[in-house]
């Protein structure tokens, strides 16, 4: 199935999660699973939050941050992916002079 984000409205999400700044999210949701495309500007942040019922991998298109995971700090960048597993918590913070920009897969656990 082929997803076109560009097809797909973008909604600005103010202090996602507690965050800082706004986070420009488009979002498909295809039964179980969330499949997002995020754009955190510089100096935004998605707050801390755990994942219950649920997990999600962020694979980094373009800027620089970092994620916060259960207390361990991860730089990432273009390429990176991170995963947070279920009944994990975990941040993503734009600490680079560019739009961070992302694209996120959660799916409901059975």
């Amino acid at each position: 199935m082929l997803l076109d984000f560009s097809q797909i409205p973008v909604e600005p999400v103010p202090h996602m999660r507690g965050g800082a700044g706004t986070v420009l999210l488009q979002k498909s949701v295809q039964g179980p699973v969330k499949v997002l495309r995020g754009v955190l500007p510089p100096g935004a942040s998605i707050g801390m939050h755990p994942h219950q019922g649920n997990s999600e991998v962020i694979y980094l298109l373009s800027g620089t941050g970092k994620v916060l995971c259960d207390g361990a700090e991860e730089p990432v960048g273009p390429g990176s992916c991170h995963y947070c597993p279920q009944g994990h918590s975990h941040s993503l913070v734009n600490t680079g002079p560019l739009p961070l920009e992302f694209f996120a897969v959660v799916p409901e656990s059975p």
